[in-house]
């Protein structure tokens, strides 16, 4: 048995090296956050279209499929900032070495090493677009009822009468798509797990989705942000990595020269 096993302590977690702190913008936050915005665009179209799939009528099965869609949908982004996190810590210590060494850092350099806020803020700006969107809709949402219908075909003759058919013009307007409508379109398309669960005849549980859209829309960018903070953790975990494989190299080498200083010698020959 270990030494661990006999004391029964875990061994202790990995600690990070020291590294050069960054801040929460650098010079490539806009092409990260336009990245941010593409892979939520392609993002948002298939979990439109996973949703739209996975209409099931039993209310509760129908939950638990869209809350499953969504959890993976921010498991990607949590997933794939997690690397960025460990890039940059990694780039933090090799320009706190630099330093140490009297070697120039320069401002844009510096300013690229790990901050904790770096990937909330590129996570919102990734958002923007949509986070706007969301709060005009959340502004401005009113309950939805259901419209006035279709005219029936044996009321369509008094449509001609003066004193009947102004009555009837309403059956036969269209109504233009309004601002709040493409809001509402583009909002709900982006929401469209939570617009599922909620069912389209239920306008009370619609309206609160489009009040508390906002903050819905911005849970990519927290996911994104959150698996951001995991890079001085991964970091971590790559030098424990790389030291474990090095003792086990050095203890391999060691066994190789004992089995070589062991082995007998063969008695020399006389001539």
């Amino acid at each position: 048995m270990t030494n661990v096993q006999k004391s029964g302590k875990k061994p202790a977690a990995p600690q990070p090296k020291p590294y050069m702190k960054g801040s929460p913008v650098d010079g490539n936050t806009v092409s990260t956050a336009l990245k941010f915005c593409l892979a939520e665009i392609l993002g948002l179209f298939l979990v439109f279209l996973l949703s739209n799939v996975f209409q099931i009528g039993n209310i509760g099965l129908r939950v638990v499929v869209c809350m499953l869609i969504e959890v993976l949908y921010l498991a990607i982004f949590y997933n794939s900032a997690v690397p960025r996190g460990s890039e940059a810590v990694s780039r933090g210590e090799i320009f706190l070495g630099r330093e140490e060494k009297a070697h120039d850092v320069t401002p844009a350099e510096r300013a690229s090493c790990y901050h904790p806020l770096k990937g909330y803020v590129t996570g919102i700006l990734g958002t923007l677009p949509l986070l706007i969107c969301a709060i005009l809709l959340a502004l401005t949402a009113e309950k939805q009822t259901t419209g006035i219908g279709v005219l029936p075909a044996w009321l369509s003759t008094y449509e001609r009468r003066s004193d009947i058919g102004d009555a009837l013009v309403a059956y036969n307007t269209t109504a233009g798509l309004s601002l709040q409508g493409l809001m509402r379109v583009i909002v709900r398309v982006a929401l469209m797990p939570f617009i599922v669960m909620a069912g389209a005849d239920n306008h009370t549980a619609l309206l609160l989705i489009e009040r508390l859209s906002p903050v819905l829309v911005l849970l990519p960018a927290l996911a994104y942000g959150t698996g951001y903070l995991g890079g001085p953790k991964e970091r971590a975990r790559v030098h424990a990595e790389i030291e474990k494989n090095n003792r086990r190299k050095a203890k391999q080498e060691s066994k190789k020269r004992k089995a070589r200083s062991a082995k007998p010698r063969e008695p020399e020959q006389l001539n």
